[in-house]
């Protein structure tokens, strides 16, 4: 236990809220609703790492959000063989941001951590996504009250994990980098870029892929309570 941390902030998408299995929920929603007729699973097994690798150049500020939202939807039908309309996939992307937060399970055990943790530290969010969908998904999810600020890359314009965005948090928090610690699933963004200003971190990874030796790990929220 770290008796020095005051601070706690989160990752929010694959940390809390399970992004993967509202995202598929999502899928087969505005599938049905455009009449969109593919199989969702194979669909979803090309989508998945595709939307990585786009959030990936997005973060390194190498495509806009635009970009983002509709290049990955267009690179995932293709390699399903389905050559879509232009003018579909823009209304998919939309649809998707839409209907999205309205599917809202997140990790287990993220109420019983959180509950447990607010009772000790000052909870926060750091957050990569797009202002107007995160903001639903914490409502939405009824997880919202538990945290003290939210930081969004688009209000700072910068993303993590740009030492910009953490400094941020970390100033609206009224805290220090020596008095925090950072909770996320992306080794590159949430891990080095908190590292990168003095933050404590812990890797959260539900694969338990071990990464580096000397970074705290979990592969379960709960466990949060060996470390705070």
């Amino acid at each position: 236990m770290n008796n020095k941390i005051t601070d706690v902030f989160f990752d929010l998408d694959h940390t809390l809220w399970d992004f993967d299995k509202n995202s598929a929920l999502t899928f087969e929603k505005i599938f049905k609703l455009n009449a969109v007729d593919v199989d969702i699973t194979e669909f979803l097994f090309h989508y998945e790492p595709i939307n990585l690798q786009y959030w990936k150049l997005f973060r390194e500020e190498k495509i806009d959000k635009e970009s983002l939202r509709f290049r990955r939807l267009n690179d995932a039908f293709l390699a399903i063989n389905k050559v879509m309309d232009e003018e579909l996939i823009y209304k998919l992307s939309e649809d998707y941001i839409t209907h999205l937060s309205s599917f809202n399970h997140l990790f287990e055990n993220t109420i019983e951590i959180l509950d447990y943790l607010s009772l000790k530290y000052s909870l926060h969010i750091i957050t990569n996504g797009f202002k107007e969908v995160q903001q639903k998904k914490l409502m939405h999810s009824k997880i919202d009250h538990y945290f003290k600020t939210v930081t969004n890359s688009e209000a700072v314009g910068v993303k993590k994990p740009n030492p910009k965005i953490f400094n941020y948090a970390i100033e609206i928090a009224n805290t220090s980098a020596n008095k925090s610690i950072m909770i996320g699933d992306n080794y590159e963004a949430d891990i080095l870029g908190a590292n990168n200003i003095g933050m404590d971190t812990i890797f959260f990874d539900v694969t338990n892929q071990s990464f580096d030796g000397n970074i705290k790990q979990i592969d379960n929220l709960i466990h949060l309570k060996k470390y705070l």
